[in-house]
């Protein structure tokens, strides 16, 4: 559109009739576009010669909102703050296909948005469409790679639209979503490593954990689910399939990743996807920071922890209602002096689900059930330097400490993905009890397997809240903010 130009760093914009049309002409110009980036590639690694040809650009969805007084909506988003266009690189919208219609169809419901979509000016790096021949590709033609192919641009992969920096900017057109194409691309590809599974599995509903044995429960769970006819498949890492009606089919992983996902499919990718983090807030900020760009409907950690009070017992359950931030890990993007706000629906979930699989009520749930401030450290052995917490921990009430919760939490608030933590009191290390191989065998045996329930009980309960679409929460949302989830 000529009236577009110079205004929106697009080509060919071209208007479409409704979503549907704008996903198909996304896919199409994506797909052209990475198959250009390969073809010339496989040109280039048959000869050695300098490649001809085009490289691929990434697609550009454009929305012109002329009114930002649209049809009221008690959504979180699908709504724009002013009037004017809005617009976003788009990478791999197959993946995000039935994301991409939900957003659009909201938009374009409530504001009445026409949708432009043409090819961006931002070239496909090399390595997100064809990584795997490029690593292993001979060292001498590896470094002629940049010479003649694209490569990630970190300089534009940032997070600053997320955290808030480009609030003030008049340019147009605003952002339509939070994550830029290269931005998404890079966590894809990140995903695949740590995980070991392919983006395209994980589900909108994430549990992540810090202990092997949820995920040996979750594994026995997932498949017992999946032959019973209750989901699709089960995936392990290594995209290891399970369906019902037929055998694994890829052999199981002999080395596991750094955290290792496994998925329990649903329609609509409304399943479970259970994470092992391992232990500390690194690999808690890793994963959440590119789960992120998948826009998970809601992510929650059920782990252990240590309790800090008296009255607390092994086996008791801690429902974190505020978060003491000594995770150190995200600071800079999240100052600590912000505060982390509780979502109503999710503390309710846990609460319930809590009731429901350990059958106590009232003043007996009360008894296995406490609600309060649980810190995050970044100290596995904080307990040697507990004369310099004491006072901290007293003012700030604390009741349970761990490694993850609140940067997982810091990161949902960020990266506006509903969150929550529901742990299990491992130890008591002010209290005489302190994790000992024996102590700790008896303890798992009898709390994981519930405590696992409660969780895959507590994403039902929220599944029925993204349904109903009063899960995602306006307090994670700023007064200026881009329209897509």
């Amino acid at each position: 559109m000529s009236r577009f130009a110079g205004t929106v760093p697009a080509k060919d914009l071209q208007p479409v009739k409704n979503a549907e049309k704008a996903v198909e002409r996304l896919v199409a110009i994506y797909d052209r576009n990475t198959a250009l980036l390969v073809e010339r590639f496989n040109a280039f690694a048959a000869t050695g010669a300098v490649p001809e040809g085009e490289t691929g650009v990434y697609p550009y969805l454009c929305l012109e909102v002329q009114s930002s007084n649209g049809t009221k909506t008690g959504l979180a988003f699908g709504k724009v703050s002013a009037p004017g266009l809005y617009g976003t690189t788009i990478t791999a919208p197959t993946l995000f296909r039935s994301y991409l219609l939900e957003q659009l169809e909201l938009l374009t419901r409530s504001h009445n948005a026409k949708i432009f979509v043409g090819e961006s000016f931002v070239h496909i790096p090399l390595t997100f469409a064809v990584e795997r021949a490029v690593a292993q590709f001979p060292p001498d033609l590896r470094a002629k790679l940049p010479q003649y192919f694209p490569m990630p641009n970190l300089a534009e992969t940032h997070d600053d639209i997320a955290d808030g920096r480009l609030i003030n900017k008049e340019e147009w057109p605003r952002p339509l979503a939070l994550f830029s194409a290269q931005r998404v691309d890079y966590s894809l590809h990140r995903l695949r490593h740590y995980t070991a599974t392919d983006p395209s599995y994980f589900q909108n509903f994430v549990l992540f954990t810090n202990y092997q044995r949820y995920v040996d429960e979750f594994i026995a769970y997932g498949r017992a689910q999946v032959k019973a006819g209750g989901y699709e498949a089960f995936i392990e890492p290594g995209n290891r399939i399970t369906r019902k009606d037929r055998t694994d089919e890829a052999p199981a992983l002999l080395k596991l990743p750094q955290m290792p996902a496994y998925h329990l499919v649903a329609a609509r990718n409304w399943g479970v996807t259970l994470i092992n983090i391992g232990i500390g807030p690194s690999n808690a900020k890793t994963i959440t920071d590119h789960l992120a760009v998948l826009r998970p409907h809601v992510w929650l950690m059920i782990g252990h922890c240590g309790g800090l009070r008296a009255s607390q017992r092994l086996g008791d359950y801690v429902l974190a209602h505020a978060y003491l931030r000594d995770d150190n890990v995200l600071d800079e993007a999240l100052p600590i002096e912000i505060p982390l706000p509780t979502i109503a629906e999710i503390q309710l979930a846990l609460s319930h689900a809590v009731e429901e699989v350990t059958g106590r009520k009232g003043p007996e749930l009360k008894e296995r059930l406490r609600t309060g401030t649980v810190v995050t450290t970044d100290d596995r052995n904080w307990e040697l330097n507990f004369n310099d917490l004491a006072l901290r921990f007293n003012q700030s009430r604390a009741i349970a400490i761990d490694m993850e919760s609140a940067t997982i939490a810091a990161n949902g608030y960020r990266f506006r993905v509903p969150y929550g933590t529901l742990l299990c009191v491992s130890d008591r290390p002010l209290h005489g009890e302190i994790k000992l191989a024996g102590m700790a065998d008896v303890f798992y045996e009898e709390s994981v397997s519930q405590h696992l329930q409660i969780g895959i009980r507590a994403i039902e309960l929220l599944r029925a809240e993204a349904e109903a679409g009063t899960l995602h929460s306006r307090k994670l949302r700023s007064f200026i903010e881009p329209a897509f989830r």
